[in-house]
Formats: structure tokens, sequence, C-alpha cells
């Protein structure tokens, strides 16, 4: 990669092939875990691109229709070009007991000219038939909803792939979802290769959400598991000007890789305003020069070093152009390597497109959705015999030093080390966390990470059993949304000594999810969540030999520290986001990046309410045990909390009296 791109992540993994590797009934490694939960009435299944969802669902949906008394399975997808995934499948030959098979008139995904309408009207005629299996769009689900009443749901599975596409907030999918599982006596599979929402909405409420079995399947473990591609980076370039210019995308570009372009979009700030299709045709002239177009609408580039690039433009949405360019991708592209080598694109081959050679993705312009941050890397996280590495790079636009643009990329580029950080936590392996005895002296065994201070767990008790299911369940979930709370980004960037009000932050995000824990609970919580934050963009490594066999170390701050020397104290003191504002000021203009600084240091954070209600009993322990009030000039940093936390308090008196009077 050019030496200006910043790779905030760069995983390595260890080719075992187990992820590819098919079990008796022919169930990849991710299929038969999810297979296990197969009688559970709602089962969400969180699981990478190409980790074989689709299929996943065909066996489980197979033996509800035919083990378990279910009477029909209806599978709805976001968009028509996603349900191919679905089409009918040979399922026996590898030793499951039944193929997979949906009649033409029960496939509302095919190409067609079905309207709206008419989909309505096959659905309800499905509903009423004997016919056992249907597939359709969500809009379709979505206004079929509309005209048959919610009993018709009972004894039906209904499965939703990419489950993110719903939400708790103004979401018609999400209010489907939340009738059905209130009102019906349905079976839900919910499926989604996206760990982050953008918006951090909830998809849905966190009381529905339990009544889940839960299946996940990391990146780690599809990764790692893979035969042939052996690292992922993930990066940023910044660039100055146009995109187009010297210095940018071609600086990035490597047109001896398969790669996808997805180009800004026109009301962008990084959209050169000069029309999407010239913009593609200045990107042919970075290629080499244009030579023809072929029957399948492919562009064919010779290089200056007179190479030919078979270059699909998906970008001109010409409709005869796109319908030949896209059924050609979904068929000859998915075996044939030489049937394209790069792609460009705008709002297409992002979510659940299928090119398994390519080997990087090129993105022009911040995306504000971690959503299309997470699919756009999954389009070149396949495994084929073509590569061994896999690179996805963010071009992003430098400020012009304008108030309101430095503004624009101060938060830009949290958002960016956001998704980094994000995308570091699903590509790192788990690590089980225990608290370290004291005396104990014995090396962590691999994957246990044990440490001093660490609130232990008592299983034995009912508080214990909810927080033991919390951390083994939901700590991928309550990482996201801990790193995308903006006064998190805010905190986080603006003071990297300021880490005890970031513990308040964390608890505060907690309490909100979880509001029937209790402070205990809270804190015990967020001292396993903050631990394998900290730890993931960490990662302890083998350093030497000694006389008690190899030792693992970790870099936190600007410590070297032993793996079994860590407590709470020193990982909590620590800021996730400094490394990467570390790797970052020294690629971007120091001028730049030093107003970036300045516009951090100019935001106020304020304490809000919530934030203070969880300082509470600390700072009336704290007055018990001192026998006097926190001070702002304390040298302890927690002491100085608790002093902003009196400050807090003091200032709204005022407010809470009044509102106390009324």
């Amino acid at each position: 990669m050019n030496s200006e791109t910043i790779n905030l992540v760069n995983a390595t993994y260890a080719q075992t092939g187990a992820s590819a590797k098919t079990d008796k009934l022919g169930m990849r490694e991710m299929q038969a875990r999810a297979f296990e939960k197969r009688n559970a009435p709602k089962l969400l299944i969180k699981a990478p691109p190409a980790s074989g969802k689709s299929r996943a669902l065909m066996f489980i949906a197979l033996d509800k229709l035919y083990n378990q008394d279910i009477k029909k399975a209806i599978i709805a997808v976001p968009e028509k070009a996603i349900g191919a995934s679905f089409r009918n499948t040979e399922l026996s030959k590898f030793g499951f007991f039944m193929d997979w098979e949906i009649k033409d008139k029960n496939n509302l995904c095919n190409e067609d000219d079905l309207t709206n309408k008419s989909k309505v009207e096959a659905f309800k005629r499905f509903i009423e038939s004997d016919d056992r299996i249907l597939l359709c769009t969500h809009a379709t689900l979505r206004f079929a909803f509309e005209e048959i009443t919610i009993e018709k749901f009972n004894g039906c599975l209904l499965a939703i792939d990419e489950f993110h596409h719903a939400s708790t907030y103004n979401n018609r999918l999400g209010e489907l979802l939340r009738d059905v599982i209130h009102d019906s006596s349905a079976h839900i599979v919910a499926m989604t290769g996206s760990y982050f929402r953008g918006d951090n909405v909830p998809i849905i409420m966190p009381e529905d959400e339990n009544e889940f079995d839960k299946v996940t399947y990391t990146y780690y473990e599809q990764l790692n598991g893979y035969k042939y591609l052996k690292s992922l980076g993930i990066g940023y370039h910044f660039y100055t000007g146009s995109y187009l210019d010297h210095g940018a995308l071609d600086a990035v570009l490597d047109s001896n890789k398969k790669t996808i372009i997805h180009i800004p979009n026109v009301n962008s700030k990084e959209s050169t305003q000069r029309g999407k299709l010239e913009e593609v045709s200045h990107i042919f002239e970075i290629l080499g020069n244009w030579v023809d177009k072929d029957k399948n609408e492919i562009d064919i580039i010779q290089t200056k070093d007179r190479r030919f690039l078979r270059v699909a433009n998906l970008v001109d949405d010409e409709p005869k152009h796109r319908a030949t360019i896209s059924n050609y991708l979904a068929k000859a592209a998915q075996d044939d390597i030489n049937a394209v080598d790069i792609i460009i694109a705008l709002n297409m081959a992002k979510e659940g497109f299928d090119w398994p050679f390519c080997e990087q993705a090129l993105t022009v312009g911040y995306r504000s959705s971690l959503t299309e941050i997470v699919q756009i890397i999954g389009r070149c996280t396949r495994d084929s015999f073509n590569k061994t590495k896999a690179q996805f790079t963010n071009l992003i636009v430098q400020p012009n030093g304008a108030k309101d643009e430095v503004v624009i990329a101060t938060n830009q580029m949290l958002k960016a080390i956001t998704a980094s950080l994000l995308m570091e936590q699903v590509l790192a392996p788990e690590f089980k966390f225990t608290p370290r005895p004291s005396g104990d002296d014995e090396p962590s065994k691999p994957g246990t990470i044990k440490i001093r201070g660490l609130n232990p767990i008592d299983t034995s008790t009912l508080e214990g059993q909810k927080v033991d299911k919390i951390i083994k369940s939901d700590l991928q979930d309550l990482t996201a949304k801990i790193l995308q709370d903006d006064k998190v980004q805010q905190v986080s960037a603006k003071d990297g000594d300021d880490t005890d009000y970031l513990q308040a932050i964390e608890s505060t995000i907690i309490q909100r999810q979880y509001p029937d824990l209790n402070n205990g609970q809270i804190e015990t919580v967020r001292q396993y969540v903050h631990a394998n934050i900290i730890m993931k963009t960490n990662p302890p490594i083998q350093k030497g030999n000694d006389l008690l066999g190899d030792t693992q170390f970790l870099t936190l701050g600007n410590k070297f520290v032993n793996v079994n020397d860590l407590d709470i104290n020193l990982i909590d003191s620590i800021n996730p986001f400094s490394h990467a504002f570390e790797v970052i000021s020294k690629r971007v203009d120091k001028d730049i990046f030093q107003q970036i600084r300045l516009a951090l240091e100019s935001t106020r954070v304020e304490m809000t309410e919530e934030e203070a209600l969880v300082l509470y009993p600390e700072f009336v322990a704290f007055r018990e045990a001192n026998g006097h009030n926190p001070s702002l000039n304390a040298k302890d940093k927690r002491e100085v909390l608790l002093a902003k936390f009196q400050a807090f308090m003091i200032k709204n008196r005022s407010k809470y009296i009044s509102e106390a009077k009324r």
C-alpha cells in the first residue's frame, strides 16, 4: 500500500481451514453452531459476510417445517438481488435429509414485472395455500402486513435476513417485528452480518431481544478458519484537492489487484461535482486508455504497461446496461476470475454482493453508516485462492483550514477512528477475563486473562447469573454502544487523561441498556467491557523466552506490561482512542492536525444528569470516608471528577428543588 495510507487495523490469521470444512450433514462451522439452536422459537444469528448464513437458515427452516410442526417458512431479504442466496439448493447430496426448494410462484424476488400490489396478492395467496416456503423482500413483507391479520403468522417461521434494517424508531419493519413477537406464536430467525448500526438506535427493544437465543460467529473465527486469506488491513488515506487529482485515488489504486471502487455521493464534499459518469470516465483515464465495451457491458481498458483490464461500471444506472452487467456479475464473475478486474460503484456492490476474488475495497468519502462500512469491508473478505491479503481503504479529504471545514473533519476523523476500533473488536480473538486472587502468580492460560482488582462474578446468585449472561452474550453490543457514543468520542479525543469521566459515561450507557441492574452490577459489567475494548486494541504478544517459558506482553499507553501484571486500575487508565490519534497525527498535515486538536479542546463536554446519578453513591462514600468534600485541585483524578459532580449538583440545585416542589 502507499506509504501515506494509515492502517489503523492490521489483522493476521492462522489459515486453519476450520470455517470452510463441512460436517457429515454438509454444514460449515457457523451453520452447525446455528443448527444446534434450531429448536429455539426465537433465534438471532450474528455472523460476518461469507460465513454461510443463507444456508444455515435453509437447514433450520427445513427442520422446523418437517420436524417441529411449523406450517410455513417466510424469508424476507432487503432487496431482490440478495434473494439469489436462497435459490434452490441440493443439500441432500452433502448429507442433509432433504433439498431446499422454492416454487417459482413463491419466489417473489425473481427478476420479473410483478408490481408491489401483485406481490402482496401472491403473498396472501401463499398464506391461504398449502405451500410451505415463500421468499420476498422486506418491502413486500411490510405491504402484506398491512392487509393480513397477525393471526396468519401463527405457527409460521418468519426469517428476516439483514436484520439490522429494522430498528425501534420510526421503522415499519421494526414495528412489524414487534407485533409478531408480542401477538403471534410465530417462530423467528433474525440474521445479520453487521454488528453495528450507524445510528446507534436499537434494532429491537432490550426486553424483546432477551427472548432470543443467540448464535454469534465472529469475524475472527471466520477469517482465522480460512484456507487462503492470511491478513486484513483497514486504513485511511487523507488527501487534498480532488480525489481524482494526483496523489489521491491513483496513490492507493493497484490495478493488479481485483478491486471495488466506491465513488462519493454527488452531495458529499468529496464529490467533484462533475457528475457521476464524468467521474467514472476520469477513473478510466487513471487506469489507462479505453479500448472497447463487450456484449456484457464490460469496459476494456489498456493500462500503460499494456495489460487489458475488464472494468464493470455499476455507476451507470441506464436500465438495459444495469440489468446486463448485474446479471453478468451474478453469474460469470462468481466462478471465473478473469470475468472482471475492477468494479466501480456508487450505491451498489455493498450488502449481499458477492465477488469472492475481490482483494481491495477503495471507498472515497466518509461513510456515516457503520453498517455500510462493515458491508463494504465484507466485499473483500471472501476466501479465495487468488489472495492472501485483503485491504479496505477509505479516502478522506483533509480540511482546507476554514473553521467549518475543521469542525466537519474533526467529526469525521472521530467516526473513522470509531469504525476502526469497532472492526478491531470483531477481528480479534475472544478473551475470557477472570479476577486474579491475591498471591496468585500463575501465568494466565491461553485465551484467559487474569486481572487484579477485577470484580468477581458469583454465578450461584441470581444477580451474578444476570451479569454473567450479559458478559457472555452482549459484550460486543455494549462495546459498540460505548464506542459510538458521541460523548465517549469527545472525551476520549479531547483529553487523554480524563479516563475517570469516561468510566462514568460508560456506566451511564450500561445503566440505560439494563435499567434493572444495581450499581455494583453496572460497575462489574463496565469493568469487563472496558477490559475487552482495551485488550482487543492492544492484544498480548509473545516476547522472548525466559526461565518460565514464553511470556506475553502488551503495550498500554506508553507502558510495556507483562500480561500477568495487569490490574483493573491500569486498564481503566487507558484511553481506547489514544493509539489511533497517535498514528493519524504522524500522517495528516501537521497544521491541519493542530487545528483539529484545537477544535476538540474548545468543545465543552458537559456532565449529564444520568452521569451525575451514577457518581452520587461514590460521592457519598468519599465524604463518609474522608470527612470532607472532594477538591477540584486534588492530585487524584477520581477525586477531581467527584468535585466536578458536586459542582454540577450545586449548579442545578435550584432546578431540582423547583421540580420537587411541583
